[in-house]
């Protein structure tokens, strides 16, 4: 294989020096190590849309995540092939952007971005939370924590970059409900953009959350793929979306004639029962939508990941804007949804209530409500900021199922065993 002269010795570099990985790049290496994970395999318990393990047909985020690695290699494969700017021996590395697809949701708590939402409310006074920033902790900081001190899997640079969709700290923008890192990871940024923060060159918020590496570009577009094309084939299957619920939103829904074309084509798919292959022919459309651009900024001389950015054919674009609308309204403003997101956020403050009382209080020692691992850990961790930290890595390691049954074990006299595992 030719040497890729994309990337430098600066892309592959790690907070802490290893030896040579041999027969695998070193981004193979991060990829290898994220599939290999129990942060990983969690993911096939977590809520995509429908809680997991409802039905064996609807996506979860190992599914989901899984899909978008695949479109993430096929938009690199597909711009390696077409794009005037890349060549055999200069080209996006697929098994990097592989790295950051399956990675990209490892921060997400139980029941998806309800459960986000909820532990950003509970962990206001603490520091906040969010899944990205979440993914970055556990890539950097908790992703082995099976050992008595759990440790991060040592990152590249260009794959701890291309995770980081957000740039802005929780201080620069202190009301913002997401789109945040934590103000304790600024030490990570610094590594990524060797001490010249983009902070020093952007303003907090949108502008300096949307400078990303090539690399996180596709990651995003790809996740867009899957989830605005996705969603709607899982809203189908539910019966969610059907013929009768779209006609009665687009009665009073004020579309435009471009979403009045696009819904004509959806109900023309849902009525032909064709949904299936026609939203996997999709998936190609969005994929050779993409093409590059040349990009200057103070990080293009630095890295070849910033000389560009990918651009998106805007009909692609509207429809994709389009179905997630459809999804929003018929799905995740149902009321069933909302009924299970109420109860998903009550279950979550109990457990969150149960160990921060316990703990935060100063009584860590008179009973062990975590594992022996984490109650250690909490019990040294020197600032309530850092002992509600710690509780909250474990609560948003939890799959849905583990969520639900510890809050029972801990609330329900009528459940619970000596010998369950915790």
């Amino acid at each position: 294989m030719k040497h890729n002269i994309f990337y430098t010795d600066f892309d592959t570099e790690r907070i802490t020096p290893e030896a040579d990985g041999g027969y695998r790049t070193p981004f193979q290496q991060d990829r290898d190590r994220i599939i290999h994970s129990g942060a990983f395999r969690r993911l096939q318990s977590k809520t995509q849309v429908f809680i997991s393990g409802e039905y064996d047909f609807y996506r979860t985020r190992l599914t989901h995540s899984i899909e978008v690695a695949q479109i993430g290699r096929s938009i690199c494969n597909y711009l390696k092939a077409t794009s005037p700017h890349l060549s055999d021996t200069y080209y996006i590395d697929p098994d990097l952007v592989e790295a950051a697809c399956l990675a990209h949701d490892l921060g997400h708590p139980p029941f998806g971005h309800a459960g986000e939402r909820t532990l950003h409310k509970l962990m206001r006074d603490y520091g906040g939370f969010e899944g990205n920033a979440q993914t970055l902790r556990v890539i950097t900081q908790t992703i082995f924590s099976s050992t008595d001190t759990p440790k991060g899997m040592n990152p590249t640079r260009a794959f701890m970059d291309s995770t980081m969709k957000y740039k802005t700290l929780l201080h620069q923008t202190p009301d913002a409900k997401n789109h945040f890192l934590y103000d304790e990871q600024e030490p990570y940024l610094a590594f990524v953009f060797d001490g010249d923060l983009p902070s020093n060159h952007f303003s907090p918020g949108k502008a300096l959350n949307e400078f990303r590496s090539i690399e996180c570009q596709i990651m995003d577009w790809a996740d867009d793929t899957a989830y605005s094309l996705m969603d709607i084939v899982d809203g189908i299957h539910a019966r969610f979306i059907t013929l009768e619920s779209l006609e009665n939103w687009a009665a009073n829904a004020s579309l435009n004639a471009t979403e009045q074309k696009l819904l004509r084509q959806l109900m023309r798919v849902i009525r032909e029962g064709d949904v299936e292959h026609v939203f996997a022919r999709k998936i190609g459309d969005y994929i050779s939508a993409c093409q590059l651009e040349q990009w200057e900024n103070y990080m293009s001389a630095k890295s070849n990941r910033y000389r560009f950015k990918l651009q998106i054919d805007k009909s692609v674009q509207t429809e994709a804007r389009f179905f997630k609308k459809v999804a929003v309204e018929l799905v995740f403003k149902s009321p069933q949804l909302h009924q299970l997101e109420y109860k998903w956020n009550f279950l979550l403050e109990k457990l969150f209530r149960a160990y921060s009382a316990h703990y935060l209080a100063g009584h860590g020692e008179s009973f062990k409500l975590l594992p022996e691992n984490t109650h250690r850990l909490v019990v040294q961790a020197a600032t309530p900021a850092e002992k509600a930290r710690i509780i909250c890595d474990h609560i948003a390691s939890m799959t849905d199922g583990f969520a639900i049954r510890t809050t029972r074990r801990l609330y329900d006299p009528d459940f619970g065993s000596i010998v369950d595992l915790i």
